[in-house]
């Protein structure tokens, strides 16, 4: 079998050392939970020092001297006692993934999104097979671990069928699903999830601020289409190429098409989006439609747009209850429950994740360090006369860069919204948090492939040794190298021209916080 050929001596060797001290970097890192742990404690410990310390700032809106309040005061004992409960139940993103993720759990358990992602595939011309293995990838990451479990292993099951090497299909829906991560022409659990931590963070400097779900989502549904032809372009022109032709072991094995019960649960399934989809119109395009603003009759500030995590529910729930009973894979209420619960069952370790980030983030808050670390740094940054683009790119690298250390993406943005998100919006013009946040979704994106922190990076390792049995977190790596640094200056480019436009980055988002 043709292995992936391997760098010079001296590069290798540098690379792989490289990956060692990143992968024992992380390792070292401790459980999220506990690091928010650590976190809060620490904003005990320096909220005591700089309030013992006299620091105070002037608020730039109002005026009036900002000075960092002690949590290890007897008014900040008393305040992390009587909010302990209320800043668990109260952080903005907790509700809003539960909800969202009840409904694609019931999709999901239907099996209607893998039988979407094996339709989508399937029905492809060979000659366009990559581009639509790498949108299905892109897609799929509204449930991500179905594009992890289910279509890498496939795409590399249909490239072999197709006699070409099954180690590039792989990797062309990795670089999807996980390079992708953030690109998608549909809303999943990640935009209320991100949203709801950025929303915190503006309320640091305007406690009125509203970040909508779905904020970033014109820049990321045309970034749909940016990753699938890139990654398209970096599979059949430097991927293939370099790997050759296969020679091992496994032999193309015969794809299972849909059955007659899967097909009846899609027409199913494409008949209820079409009713939802009809009942969202008729909503929205009459002047004095039910789901428009009753006073002003705006979308922007509709019940559809504050709403729209409970659209997504439905949506997901009524399609994947359907595909259900025509496929036959739903026979009961019990089938249903059962979805929703096993979609539950797996966000464990996210609640205890949420009731420390939670218990950090508002004793940040209440603190004012975040207020005074914002204007104390807006006002370098000002000094610095950056310029808003220079800024974002920069943001961009630096995120990429930690992303390397740590995988999780809402406990990345949980430490950096309260930092960057404040100081940006101080500065002149003010970069809004919704154009932050996603800078932030480029950056957490491009380097989740080469990232052996990335949650699901040991399972893609074991895929590639079925089909080359010697290949390690080297061979890994250098597979998915080149697509990380084009997805990483493809997307700033395209972040460049995006805000050049002047388009608007979602509804009702601009790039500019005007106070």
């Amino acid at each position: 079998m043709s292995e992936l050929p391997r760098s010079p001596r001296i590069r290798r060797s540098f690379t792989d050392r490289s990956l060692v001290f990143i992968e024992k970097v992380g390792n070292a890192l401790p459980d999220p939970a506990t690091l928010f742990l650590l976190f809060a404690v620490l904003i005990m410990i320096i909220s005591w020092m700089v309030s013992m310390a006299g620091v105070s700032v002037n608020h730039p809106g109002t005026g009036e001297a900002v000075a960092v309040k002690n949590l290890l005061s007897k008014e900040g004992l008393d305040y992390m006692l009587t909010n302990l409960v209320k800043n668990f139940t109260g952080f903005a993103p907790l509700g809003t993934v539960l909800v969202a993720l009840l409904g694609i759990g019931i999709a999901e358990g239907s099996g209607l999104i893998g039988t979407v992602m094996r339709k989508l595939v399937l029905s492809a011309p060979e000659k366009l097979i990559t581009f639509v293995v790498v949108f299905a990838g892109v897609i799929s990451n509204t449930a991500s671990e179905v594009g992890y479990v289910l279509l890498v292993p496939l795409a590399a099951i249909i490239f072999l069928a197709y006699g070409r090497h099954p180690i590039a299909g792989l990797a062309a829906a990795f670089a999807g699903v996980s390079g992708g991560y953030s690109a998608n022409l549909l809303l999943g659990t990640v935009d209320p999830l991100l949203a709801g931590l950025s929303q915190e963070a503006a309320h640091i400097i305007d406690p009125k601020y509203l970040v909508n779900p779905a904020c970033n989502y014109y820049f990321m549904a045309a970034s749909t289409f940016l990753i699938t032809l890139l990654g398209t372009l970096i599979t059949e022109k430097f991927v293939i190429p370099r790997l050759g032709k296969y020679t091992g072991d496994e032999k193309p094995e015969e794809i299972r098409r849909l059955t007659h019960e899967e097909r009846k649960g899609l027409l199913y399934a494409m008949l209820t989006l079409l009713v939802i989809t009809g009942l969202i119109l008729w909503g929205l395009v009459p002047e004095n439609g039910f789901l428009r603003d009753a006073k002003t009759g705006e979308i922007l500030h509709s019940p559809f747009m504050s709403g729209i995590v409970a659209i997504i529910f439905l949506t997901a729930a009524l399609a994947g209850i359907a595909y259900g009973i025509g496929a036959g894979t739903i026979k009961s209420d019990r089938d249903v429950v059962k979805g929703m619960s096993k979609s539950m069952a797996t966000l464990g370790s996210y609640i205890v994740l949420v009731f420390f980030a939670a218990q950090f983030v508002a004793f940040f808050n209440w603190t004012n360090l975040g207020l005074v670390l914002a204007i104390n740094g807006a006002n370098a940054l000002k000094a610095a006369n950056v310029g808003t683009v220079p800024l974002m790119i920069l943001f961009i690298l630096l995120t990429a860069c930690i992303n390397l250390f740590m995988g999780s993406a809402s406990a990345k943005w949980a430490i950096m919204a309260p930092v960057f998100i404040p100081m940006f919006m101080l500065l002149n013009p003010g970069v809004s948090p919704e154009l932050t946040q996603l800078a932030y979704r480029i950056g957490d994106s491009v380097t989740n492939i080469v990232s052996p922190m990335m949650s699901y990076f040991a399972l893609i390792v074991a895929f590639i040794q079925r089909y080359d049995k010697k290949a390690g977190l080297g061979t890994m790596i250098s597979l998915m190298l080149p697509y990380s640094i084009i997805f990483l200056i493809g997307w700033i480019i395209f972040f460049i021209i995006w805000y050049y436009t002047g388009l608007p980055i979602g509804p009702g988002a601009g790039v500019h916080y005007l106070p």
